[in-house]
């Protein structure tokens, strides 16, 4: 049975009707229309799915619209702009991190959140932050360059 919700989305807020039980996931991308977040495995083990809800990342694959309340959303899409980009994105396109592209949403929401609270990070500390994350292009060299690089950055 569908249930109106109002979703706070990139600082805009959606009214959409949808089931309860509808991973947030699947609203964002099919009732809010975003191209990002994308869905990588549906077990929140991949972490395509990656955004923030309250500033905290979550996987949207496993997260019930019902659990979002009054959270406010952020998606790749709302972290930075073209004239305006977040430092790892910025730090992305300066490493030539892309290569499919598909799983960047996870790595950088992901490593945008740490960033966010941890100044001037190890190494050691960027890989356990972004442990379990998946990248089957193998361009997890190039992801800790980026990180280090944007991290280097936001000093």
């Amino acid at each position: 049975m569908s249930q109106r919700f109002s979703l706070s989305v990139n600082g805009r807020i959606h009214n959409i009707d949808v089931d309860p039980d509808m991973p947030l996931l699947y609203a964002l991308r099919n009732d809010v229309g975003l191209n990002n977040p994308h869905f990588g495995c549906g077990l929140a083990q991949c972490g395509a799915c990656t955004v923030h809800l309250d500033g905290q990342p979550i996987r949207s694959c496993i997260t019930p619209v019902s659990a979002v309340g009054n959270g406010r959303i952020l998606t790749l899409a709302g972290l930075g702009t073209p004239d305006k980009p977040h430092p790892l994105q910025t730090a992305y396109v300066e490493e030539q991190v892309p290569q499919c592209g598909y799983c960047i949403n996870g790595w950088i929401m992901t490593a945008a959140a740490f960033l966010r609270d941890k100044k001037k990070p190890t190494e050691a500390e960027i890989r356990s932050a972004l442990e379990g994350l998946k990248c089957r292009c193998g361009t997890h060299m190039g992801i800790m360059r980026a990180v280090k690089r944007a991290a280097e950055m936001m000093g």
